[in-house]
């Protein structure tokens, strides 16, 4: 059985996150492309989704990774001939972040000095 979240790395731009999803959670989709696919997703870049089952997955060729399946969209049977045969595969969590409210704010965190458990030693002034 499935914990209600599961722990996703996402990579990008050289840096590692760790993001945790969760169901119900609102995602945005950053990655709405797809290599070798000519079957259109159904994921647009930019747009919010609510997320409805997240887990591990194992794909045969795509290998294991953390996927996550959408309240708006269901992906239906995977059989044609591009298909891999699965029922309603997840999409790579890596394609989505979460839905931030406050844009701004989270860009004045990441701005912010870290605070610790206490304050710097003020400065001596030098005498000459």
């Amino acid at each position: 059985m499935l914990r209600p979240a599961a722990r996703a790395a996402c990579i990008g731009e050289g840096r590692q996150d760790v993001t945790e999803f969760h169901v119900g959670q609102k995602v945005v989709c950053i990655d709405d492309r797809f290599k070798h696919v000519s079957k259109d997703q159904g994921i647009r870049k930019g747009q919010i989704y609510t997320i409805r089952w997240v887990g591990p997955f194992s794909h045969y060729i795509d290998g294991d990774f953390i996927g996550v399946k959408l309240l708006e969209l269901d992906r239906g049977r995977d059989d044609g001939p591009e298909g891999y045969g699965y029922d309603d595969m997840p999409f790579r969590a890596t394609r989505f972040r979460p839905l931030v409210k406050d844009r701004i704010g989270s860009l004045r965190a990441l701005l912010a000095p870290k605070r610790s458990g206490t304050a710097p030693a003020p400065k001596k002034k030098e005498t000459v």
